[in-house]
């Protein structure tokens, strides 16, 4: 007996005639014109490394939280997502398939960083803080512990690798990286002052703390 499709593995779309623009790690991506048709398939990738055995519905769990906190958020920053359900002919019979855990967003053009805002000393900051006292050039405390809560968020952008790790870097490189303009406006929507975190605010709500 066949597998329904809320249990079918997919480890990489293959829909007749069409061919994915790219294949990333986790998604696969459809090139629309003046739109993108992402996928997310259910590859699993850990430390930058696809690994062999797929997870199912994989995809549709990360494409739902994806929607969740986009959703969540929209009125701290517009996000790219047109629609979660209605896909364009000739992806529309091929719907059972893209059904929870496909998008249709617009095209734009990505920053060259990785806007991170952490909230506790964990992951790579950890790592940074016990080898230097700071994460990405800020300097914190003394005698932090692992996962302790940082004072106030902080932003500490990293690199966006296309291949290998994304690197820690300090506001100054992000800056030579993205612009001395759009750096400030970068941080301060990721971070905005004196205004409270829509996501840091419901987590706890449950039982969950946001690390970064």
């Amino acid at each position: 007996m066949s597998a329904s499709p809320a249990s079918r593995v997919i480890r990489e779309t293959q829909f007749a005639g069409l061919t994915p623009a790219a294949r990333g790690k986790v998604r696969d991506i459809y090139d629309l014109g003046d739109k993108l048709l992402i996928v997310a398939t259910d590859r699993l990738s850990a430390f930058d490394v696809v690994l062999p055995t797929p997870i199912p519905d994989k995809g549709r769990v990360l494409t739902q939280l994806s929607l969740f906190w986009f959703d969540l958020l929209k009125d701290v920053i517009p996000n790219h997502v047109l629609s979660a359900t209605d896909f364009p002919a000739p992806f529309d019979a091929h719907r059972e398939e893209l059904a929870g855990r496909s998008m249709v967003v617009c095209k734009t053009q990505p920053l060259a960083i990785e806007c991170v805002v952490r909230g506790y000393v964990s992951g790579s900051g950890w790592k940074d803080y016990r080898s230097t006292g700071k994460i990405c050039g800020i300097a914190l405390p003394r005698g932090l512990r692992e996962s302790d809560r940082l004072p106030e968020p902080l932003f500490t952008p990293s690199t966006k690798a296309t291949s290998g790790h994304d690197e820690n870097i300090s506001f100054e490189q992000a800056a030579t990286l993205i612009g001395k303009d759009l750096a400030p406006a970068s941080r301060s929507t990721a971070a905005p002052p004196l205004m409270p975190n829509p996501a840091a605010s419901f987590s706890p709500t449950r039982n969950l703390n946001l690390a970064s």
